[in-house]
């Protein structure tokens, strides 16, 4: 047995509270197929999932390997061709690992044949955003200080993904730092939409969402500091999640735990299915005692969920003077009369005033030290030149009664929020008033135009879980997803809602790149 091996044959049979959850409790999610007990009747209806392994999902490509129809070497092998295939015109994989990944497929098939398995992603290949550390692979964050580092260990997601038994096949491209909505940087460049080259794939997990899209991973460990989830998910339709804030340990990404704005980054899955979603999430949550802001929470699974007893607010309009597409509409409505054909109580209400005083204190917040808390980030990591898409203007500084008067301001709009959803469990909104848009010759950071509020932002401020699902197109064959946000831990309501959505919808749909 190799080196290699007899480390993991180590971690196998230590018995850890969480080697315990991965192999039993994960992996029971695994094998229910996530959904398929849920209780109303209308609510057993699936998407119509391929059993195409590149289009398929990561749940049952796990099941695929357990049984034997198919190795982690043929799986792994197919999905790096699919890469080679079509990453030249997506630019979406920014390094590949596939020695080390076939290699660590290899040894899954040596140990499932000895009758043992890592846990509920034993043999699935995956790629990884690149603003998580990855032990022995480049890691750079998009900043040009670090483009030719490598990690020295792997962010606590990443060890937990790797731990149950996913195999890292590359790094996805993010823009720097992670801090802009477009994925380009000046290491790497652009990343493409693969419904539509040269359109971009949103940000800042836009690599990963690209990628997951074209059928070259099965699934991604993204981050969402501002929608960085669910903007790639909706621009690329698939699906994402974004745990509530507390949920996730943010250790070993480049922009981890710690400061005024640590309770923005959230750090969660995204894959073409949203039966993946919660498998995933299962194993990568709960405290590694490193991110003190984790919350030693317990997970509720979605089946438990009676859809039928929730009680919705939807909106379109969020008050911002860009409008939505009619399509972006359609989208909407079609997700809220699906919950209405089930019987649920749904109503249109959108607290303009709260989104607004939400999105202008952030902007006043982010400012407030005149963007010094990046560039602490950039000297940090040794970087000289910034990327153009983040923003570095050089703000008047904010006195400091006034920096905490905003802080107090803030904290007392959360509240706020807080009353206005109380008597809800699930809010439906647009993910963008857009599909995705081309990229510009020369990006970079812009302004937003006065009273232009985001619709993913708001859900960072309050820190909210939520999931994005695609539920449209638009004219130009682009996907158009919607946002499901759920109370605080409570991932259940909103992957239940996901589920539900996806098979009344049909979900993702495979782009002809």
């Amino acid at each position: 047995m190799s080196a290699t091996n007899d480390r993991r044959a180590m971690r196998l049979g230590r018995s850890t509270r969480r080697q315990f959850l991965i192999q039993s409790g994960a992996a029971a999610v695994a094998a229910s197929g996530f959904a398929a007990t849920l209780r109303a009747e209308a609510q057993a209806a699936k998407a119509s999932i391929p059993d195409d392994i590149l289009y398929t999902s990561a749940t049952r490509l796990a099941a695929m390997i357990g049984s034997k129809q198919i190795s982690s070497v043929e799986l792994t092998k197919a999905y790096l061709a699919r890469i080679e295939a079509v990453n030249p015109k997506l630019n979406a994989v920014v390094t590949l690992c596939a020695e080390r990944a076939l290699q660590e497929a290899a040894e899954a098939d040596a140990m499932l044949a000895a009758g043992k398995s890592m846990g509920a992603l034993h043999g699935v290949p995956c790629t990884i955003k690149d603003s998580l550390e990855t032990q022995g692979v480049r890691s750079t964050g998009g900043t040009t200080g670090r483009t030719e580092y490598v990690g020295v260990r792997d962010a606590t997601v990443v060890a937990r993904v790797r731990q149950a038994g996913a195999i890292v096949m590359g790094k996805t491209n993010t823009p720097e730092l992670t801090l802009s909505g477009m994925t380009t940087n000046l290491i790497f460049g652009k990343t493409h939409n693969p419904y539509k080259i040269g359109y971009q794939p949103g940000g800042s997990t836009g690599g990963g969402a690209s990628i997951i899209a074209a059928g070259g991973s099965p699934f991604d460990i993204g981050t969402d500091f501002g929608g960085s989830i669910r903007g790639p998910a909706h621009f690329c339709g698939i699906t994402g999640l974004k745990p509530t804030t507390g949920r996730v340990p943010r250790t070993g990404h480049i922009v981890d735990y710690g400061g005024y704005f640590d309770a923005f980054q959230v750090v969660g899955p995204l894959a073409r299915w949203s039966e993946d979603l919660e498998l995933i999430t299962s194993i990568i949550a709960g405290p590694d005692y490193l991110d003190a802001a984790i919350l030693p929470a317990p997970w509720t699974p979605a089946s438990s969920i009676d859809l039928k007893k929730i009680r919705i607010a939807y909106y379109v309009e969020n008050g911002s003077a860009k409008p939505c597409t009619p399509e972006t509409r359609a989208a909407v409505m079609k997700t809220v009369d699906l919950f209405k054909n089930l019987g649920v109580s749904v109503v249109e209400d959108c607290p303009k005033d709260l989104i607004k005083e939400s999105h202008e204190l952030r902007n006043a917040l982010s400012t407030a030290d005149g963007r010094e808390w990046v560039k602490r980030m950039l000297a940090k990591y040794g970087t000289m030149t910034a990327s153009p898409v983040i923003s570095l203007v050089d703000t008047p500084r904010a006195p400091t009664p006034e920096f905490t008067r905003l802080a107090e301001t803030f904290d007392a709009n959360r509240s706020k929020f807080a009353q206005w959803f109380a008597p809800y469990d699930l809010i439906i909104a647009p993910v963008n008033p857009t599909p995705a848009e081309p990229w510009p010759d020369q990006p970079k950071a812009l302004t937003p135009p006065p009273g232009n509020y985001g619709y993913t932002p708001t859900y960072n401020n309050t820190g909210w879980p939520g999931s994005v699902v695609r539920a449209g197109t638009s004219p130009e064959g682009l996907p158009i997803g919607v946002q499901m946000i759920a109370k605080p831990l409570r991932e259940d309501v909103a992957l239940a809602a996901a589920a539900f959505v996806e098979a009344g919808t049909g979900g993702y749909q495979k782009p002809t790149i």
